[in-house]
């Protein structure tokens, strides 16, 4: 479907719906609608609020006003601390425990680690798809089906052989060990990509083999050109994926030079004494950590939402 039909259909819903009065929203209707969409959006949002507003506390002082709905007695400490520039007093001081991670190593570890898993993941998994929704070949759905079981298999119960398998491999405590078997291919992102394949125009891709196009001028010409928004959503979603993972980078990656920054926040509320984590530092680790996670959707959220529009129009 071209955009000037998409536009002109859409057009012409609203028209109906404005002159029909059943399909007419009163006011009463509206203004539910409208609350219960403000509603949803402080729910979501307020815990990122919340996140903001403890990281510029001062960790002490904000014990005795927990209500409080601004930073309690503003500082940056919290920031320093985490970046390691508060000296041992101040940080002590402010409620922190004076001990210190190397942040700017953990977050540049795990921008190598997942722009490694989603860049390898992405390539791989689309031309799977690509096989697997537009080329015909002996035993493709028996293959497929194979995928799709694995889907249900817990994520837990692979750890330990690819635990194994990075030992044998002798990639223990590096970056390539923590990002490799994410690295190739995984069933939700084939099954994902597969069904945006499916919508490919097969006219196209006859007229381009008709030419004389190879499968890698048609797969990487036509095919990806035509459901870009969905691998660059698809993409989003991995880097964001494993750039929350704990577990696997916490068994793999042991030394100062292979942790990750959720690794390192991990280590960074350990650190506090007496069991009072440092909750404005805390807080303030998770904000930077999160970032990298904001540009990109700032960057790429257009092709987000287009893919979404894409995806409900048949």
């Amino acid at each position: 479907m071209s955009t000037s039909t998409r536009t002109k259909r859409v057009k012409k819903v609203r028209a109906s719906s404005a002159e029909d009065p059943a399909m007419a929203k009163s006011p009463v209707s509206k203004f539910f609608g409208r609350l219960a969409l403000a509603i949803v959006v402080i729910i979501t949002l307020f815990p990122i609020y919340w996140m903001v507003r403890t990281a510029f506390s001062d960790n002490r002082a904000m014990f005795g006003e927990p209500l409080s709905l601004l930073p309690v007695d503003f500082t940056l400490g919290p920031i320093e601390r985490v970046l390691g520039l508060a000296t041992p007093d101040e940080a002590i001081a402010e409620g922190g425990s004076g001990a210190s991670i190397n942040f700017g190593l953990y977050m540049l570890n795990s921008i190598i680690t997942a722009t490694l898993i989603t860049v390898f993941q992405i390539a791989f998994s689309a031309m799977a798809a690509y096989a697997f929704a537009l080329l015909k070949w002996k035993g493709r759905d028996a293959v497929f089906n194979l995928f799709l079981i694995a889907l249900m298999v817990p994520v837990i119960f692979t750890i330990l052989p690819n635990f194994v398998l990075i030992k044998e491999l002798g990639l223990l405590n590096t970056i390539i060990g923590i990002a490799l078997p994410a690295m190739f291919m995984t069933p939700f992102a084939i099954f994902f990509l597969r069904q945006f394949f499916f919508g490919v125009n097969l006219s196209i891709i006859e007229a381009a083999v008709i030419d004389g196009a190879s499968q890698w001028r048609i797969f990487s010409r036509i095919a990806v050109p035509l459901v870009w928004p969905q691998i660059i959503t698809l993409a989003l979603l991995q880097f964001i994926f494993y750039w929350n993972d704990y577990l696997w980078p916490l068994l793999v990656g042991t030394t100062e030079e292979s942790k990750l920054i959720t690794v390192g926040l991990g280590i960074f509320r350990s650190q506090t004494p007496a069991g009072n984590p440092d909750w404005a530092g805390l807080m303030a680790g998770a904000l930077l950590a999160a970032i990298p996670i904001f540009v990109l959707i700032l960057i790429f959220g257009k092709q987000i939402v287009g893919s979404i529009q894409s995806s409900g129009v048949k």
